[in-house]
């Protein structure tokens, strides 16, 4: 039974049709990526958000956030269906995300405006995820992103409306 702890993970060859997986599956890296950095944002915001809109602010990004901590699952477990391996690291997931910082703590106004920013880059890199997965045929990666890209787009629209002065 020690032998059975001794397993180390390794890429695998899987035969579906999908033409470079590899490439396929570094897209979806940066997918989980984006998912994370986002889902850390979006996380620490409903912990940190004040003022009169409090309620909504936070009750909308717990559930993005909850919607999000989901997508990571189903985005790495897509890269092991590719028989690639997931990201391992934190640092790769911060190397390989467009989502970036705020280093200065912002108004409830300019939280939700970040955040739907930052949705919206997330939306654009998964249509190009799309697009690249329909010319790879990869139809499940096709239509996971198009999954993604409806979530990211929905909640850009749902910031910037809670947003408006």
């Amino acid at each position: 039974m020690t032998n059975a702890l001794n397993v180390v993970p390794e890429t695998t060859e899987i035969s579906t049709g999908v033409r470079d997986a590899e490439a396929m599956a570094k897209g979806l890296e940066n997918a989980l990526a984006d998912t994370y950095r986002l889902l850390f944002k979006t996380h620490a915001i409903h912990w940190n958000v004040e003022g009169p809109l409090f309620y909504s602010v936070h009750n909308l990004t717990e559930a993005q956030y909850e919607n999000l901590f989901e997508a990571a699952d189903d985005i790495a477990e897509r890269i092991r269906a590719l028989g690639q391996l997931a990201p391992a690291t934190l640092s790769s997931i911060v190397a390989n995300s467009v989502v970036q910082d705020e280093e200065t703590p912002p108004s409830a106004g300019e939280m939700c405006e970040e955040l739907a920013a930052d949705n919206e880059r997330v939306a654009h890199r998964l249509h190009a995820l799309i697009k690249i997965a329909g010319d790879h045929g990869d139809p499940v990666t096709e239509d996971l992103a198009t999954e993604r890209a409806a979530f990211h787009e929905k909640a850009a629209w749902m910031l910037r409306s809670i947003a408006k002065s």
